[in-house]
């Protein structure tokens, strides 16, 4: 068995676990490895415009918002923003800021009959510390050192 079957098998292990909709959930550094590895594979950010201005951008990463700041909007192009930036037969991974709305997005994703959907979870910055309030102390994309920018 090689090193993206066996990322997948995990993914698809915690989807099936949790009875989630879309094709698997991966962990930061197993969507960062599975993006090496597998050249069609495409991480989709959804976070805001204001949120990759603010806070970084993963490089490559496709940016497609679920919902858009001020108000939180849901983002009614979503689909078609989706559809024409990433091949229909791409393995998709769906990141956001702390694996909420990236979780949504997967799901809606599947729902509509697009496959390999995967979510990545804990986020760009993870969960927040409530001990210090601060994100990136726990865990996420940033806290394990994967590469990212400021935007």
């Amino acid at each position: 068995m090689g090193r993206i079957t066996a990322l997948l098998d995990t993914a698809h292990g915690r989807s099936q676990d949790h009875a989630w909709p879309y094709a698997g959930a991966l962990l930061p550094h197993e969507a960062h490895e599975l993006l090496q590895l597998a050249p069609g594979a495409r991480l989709v950010d959804v976070r805001s415009r204001a949120e990759i201005d603010l806070n970084g951008v993963i490089p490559g990463a496709v940016h497609v918002e679920w919902q858009s700041w001020p108000g939180w909007v849901q983002n009614p192009h979503f689909f078609t923003q989706l559809a024409q930036a990433t091949d229909p037969e791409s393995l998709l991974i769906f990141m956001c800021r702390t694996n909420v709305r990236s979780h949504r997005a997967a799901a809606a994703c599947a729902e509509v009959g697009r496959g390999s959907c995967y979510n990545m979870l804990e986020g760009f910055e993870g969960d927040l510390n409530k001990t210090t309030g601060h994100r990136n102390e726990i865990n996420g994309w940033k806290f394990h050192g994967l590469p990212w920018t400021q935007s």
